[in-house]
């Protein structure tokens, strides 16, 4: 049953075969479970992210995204270690955030919130500044709904050599990437992101031989990477501590779900032109994006309130009772509300998304 459609980055709409996937209980010490449900994840994550996926491993973490990325960032940068945090919204802002918990030696690089990262600042910065060690980047920042251009940053960041991470939370499984090809060494995403499952858990997909290397560098029990998939691997697919097994099942359902759509490809084409006609429909009822279409990912798209008068709360609830749920603006610059294109929703669901807003309008 779906009272309304999530238009909204994670949790977002599901189908309902993965929702019905979390319909049978599991124990968490039977191989069904770890061998033939978790392993089967990992392994596929692997195959998803990269090219050489021999070369990779994938973590699952109990928890949202961002205890995946308090994972990394506490269990891979070193004492002696330097982070440089390439922020232009509130997720890059929050590994900053992280960094001071941890004590980490960091440098935060600030964009402006409605600006992509520009990969010749970074170059400059790790020119100037060998000390830099490892460098962490937000792929697509659902703050505005921009696409970072994630191929230059790496090309940057391998020049010099240093270790990468990418939070691509609400990116991986919706837009390509190849983490070989790149030279990313981790790469963190949650469950019900663009592979649509749902909310409990994350993975970290991680160089191997890196990985390999960070026993003991964690400064949390709970959220330690290294520990978390050493248990993995000598467990074949044990977690350390209880496992959301209902997710974690419905999560496998999904996968086989977006490689029947035809894969990451496929559903990439879905969410732009999910993203397409919204934006086509929106700007024909005289909104206005807030990015630039160069920008603008096909995850979350944000609209600048129509005029002073407008009414977020207001809007909000008559488009619910219309059967569609959207996310409020979280930049301070203007007022703006945003609209996810991500999840089990297609072209004709944002048609009929523009009406009902067309709707609201004339009711004025």
């Amino acid at each position: 049953m779906r009272p309304y459609l999530l238009l909204t980055p994670g949790p977002l709409t599901t189908s309902e075969s993965v929702k019905q996937a979390m319909m049978s209980d599991w124990c968490t010490w039977d191989e069904d479970y770890n061998i033939g449900i978790v392993e089967v994840i990992r392994k596929e994550l692997t195959e998803l992210a990269s090219s050489r996926p021999e070369e990779y491993t994938a973590v699952l973490m109990q928890g949202s995204g961002s205890f995946c990325v308090e994972a990394t960032l506490g269990s891979v940068i070193r004492e002696n270690d330097k982070l440089l945090v390439v922020a232009n919204g509130a997720y890059g802002k929050r590994m900053g955030t992280i960094s001071e918990y941890y004590h980490i030696n960091y440098e935060l690089m600030g964009f402006e919130e409605t600006q992509a990262v520009n990969p010749e600042r970074v170059d400059t910065y790790l020119t100037e500044h060998p000390e830099v060690t490892h460098v962490s980047v937000v792929h697509c920042e659902t703050t505005t709904g921009v696409l970072n251009p994630l191929k230059e940053i790496a090309q940057v960041v391998k020049k010099h050599n240093k270790t990468f991470i990418v939070d691509a939370m609400s990116s991986f499984g919706g837009v390509p990437i190849d983490m070989y090809e790149l030279g990313i060494d981790f790469m963190i995403s949650s469950a019900n992101k663009c592979i649509q499952g749902v909310p409990g858990f994350g993975f970290i997909i991680a160089r191997r031989s890196i990985l390999e290397k960070c026993k003991g560098v964690a400064r949390s029990l709970a959220l330690d990477l290294y520990e978390q998939w050493d248990t993995m691997e000598k467990g074949h697919g044990k977690w350390r501590f209880t496992s959301p097994t209902h997710v974690v099942r419905a999560f496998m359902q999904a996968i086989t779900e977006l490689k029947e759509e035809g894969g990451i490809a496929a559903r990439h084409a879905r969410y732009t032109e999910n993203h397409k006609v919204l934006v086509e429909g929106m700007r024909e009822l005289g909104f206005e994006t807030l990015l630039p279409d160069s920008e603008q990912s096909p995850v979350i798209t944000s609209f600048y309130y129509p005029d002073s008068s407008f009414n977020f709360k207001d809007f909000y609830e008559k488009l619910k009772k219309k059967g569609f749920v959207i996310y409020p603006g979280k930049i301070s610059q203007a007022d703006t509300f945003r609209i996810g294109n991500i999840g089990d929703v297609y072209p004709d669901d944002f048609k009929k998304l523009v009406t009902a807003i067309k709707e609201i309008q004339a009711v004025k």
